[in-house]
């Protein structure tokens, strides 16, 4: 089997030196350069299976040839060695559509880890399609020229170990498309680590994130692994990161700038490779400019978005999807396919799904509870015949009656509620102050 050859483009005979020596002992033969213009003559002459550059050259920049090799040899990981400290050039090189970066003085340990990664990358896939589900894939449903867009970004995000922030409505599938990408990507057999920031107490979050060692504070009766080192080798994914607390904002910017974590109580930090994905369903640019949020690691977790489209973008998603939840409830209760009478259909697709995807699993949960022998009725989905609120019945947007205005109330409280508690009805109850039992009768009477 022939060895992996690396391009190597540094104007330094001494890192030109390191790096040979260092991918060497990897059994990765070494092609170096000093320029760009010698950089791109040797890229026409054969293939290579990694490409490592300087950021500065002496006869242009390293994210030029970063952009070249994106465009003409998408097939090759491409990784830029910056200056120390120098982050705003690391993330315009992953936008650039560099690979991975390593900063001088060069880390071997990053570097191997790097490389490691590099060469494990299958070939450049096309976007996941339908069907992965067999192959023990996580799998994003629907065929909607939105959803083609989003398989065909994740394909490209699973090549690339640049932070992505994954925005969306509350249902949307924001988790499972954190799963997709590390799935696809070369980190796919070590862990994916899901956080959910908002579930964890603020004088707790620290520890859990970064570790803690004994005796650093009350109850740390030993040394504690954190997330971020569970997820090491492998993903972790911050899950409404937004509601992390601005001190801990800090902390979480220099963990994943300097690739390394500092365990409360430690004296010295502990080096973690994880790639860090991250989602909310919140205004994180908003937050930004209200204070909320701050500005750095903003633009450090979202060095690449990718946006999650809600339902009612996606109507012609609506037939197949409720194929396939209905499908898989049927097994779970151990009961036949039911079929959905047109009716219940129309109905389906007359909905705006406030709550997305996880609102229309629970509408069809309800109605194969609610259902006599094989057929799903309109009657069965519980939702009301115009199916769209308020705005269905008076396009003006203006409430016919007090009645009408109140009951517009009543649902956008509810589902705030359910929004901000990821569709947990008992904690909805608990935050509007009222019953489980009351809760649900005033979800049927107002057919969510």
């Amino acid at each position: 089997m022939a060895r992996p050859t690396a391009l190597v483009v540094d104007d330094e005979p001494d890192i030109r030196t390191l790096l040979e020596i260092t991918l060497g002992r990897m059994q990765v033969a070494c092609v170096s350069c000093a320029d760009l213009a010698e950089a791109r003559a040797r890229l026409a002459e054969r293939r290579y299976d990694v490409c490592l550059t300087d950021m500065r050259l002496p006869d242009g920049d390293g994210i030029d040839l970063v952009r070249l090799i994106a465009e003409r040899y998408p097939e090759l990981p491409v990784a830029v060695i910056t200056a120390h400290g120098s982050m705003e050039s690391a993330i315009a090189a992953l936008k650039a559509g560099a690979f991975d970066f390593v900063s001088k003085p060069v880390d071997l340990g990053i570097l191997r880890r790097l490389i490691d990664s590099a060469l494990r990358l299958p070939p450049a896939p096309a976007a996941p399609t339908r069907g992965l589900a067999s192959s023990g894939l996580p799998e994003l449903l629907g065929d909607s020229p939105p959803m083609a867009q989003v398989r065909a970004l994740i394909a490209k995000l699973a090549r690339s170990q640049a932070p992505v922030h994954i925005s969306g409505e509350s249902g949307t599938g924001k988790e499972l498309a954190a799963r997709l990408i590390h799935a696809l990507s070369p980190r796919a057999e070590r862990p994916f680590v899901p956080v959910n920031c908002g579930a964890i107490p603020h004088d707790l979050i620290e520890s859990e994130l970064f570790g803690h060692v004994k005796g650093s504070f009350t109850g740390a009766h030993a040394d504690k692994a954190g997330l971020f080192q569970a997820a090491d080798g492998g993903t972790l994914f911050l899950d409404e990161v937004a509601d992390l607390p601005l001190a801990l904002q800090v902390k979480l910017l220099r963990a994943i700038q300097e690739k390394a974590v500092r365990p409360v109580g430690a004296a010295r930090e502990v080096p973690v490779d994880a790639r860090v994905l991250s989602a909310t369903h919140k205004d994180l640019a908003g937050l930004v400019a209200a204070g909320g949020f701050r500005q750095d690691l903003y633009y450090r977790i979202n060095v690449i978005g990718l946006r999650m489209p809600p339902l009612r973008e996606r109507p012609e998603d609506i037939p197949p999807l409720v194929q396939d939840i209905l499908a898989r409830l049927a097994t779970a209760h151990g009961r036949p396919l039911p079929k959905l009478e047109a009716s219940a259909l129309r109905r389906l697709l007359g909905h705006a799904f406030p709550g997305n995807v996880r609102e229309l699993e629970n509408i069809l949960e309800r109605a194969l509870t609610l259902c006599e022998g094989d057929r799903v009725t309109a009657e069965d989905l519980g939702l009301p015949d115009d199916a769209g609120g308020p705005d269905a019945t008076n396009p003006a947007g203006e409430p016919a009656s007090l009645d009408d205005h109140l009951e517009g109330l009543e649902r956008e409280a509810i589902l705030k509620a359910l929004e901000e508690t990821r569709w947990n009805r008992t904690a909805a109850a608990r935050k509007l102050g009222i019953s489980f039992r009351q809760l649900r009768y005033r979800l049927e009477k107002l057919g969510l």
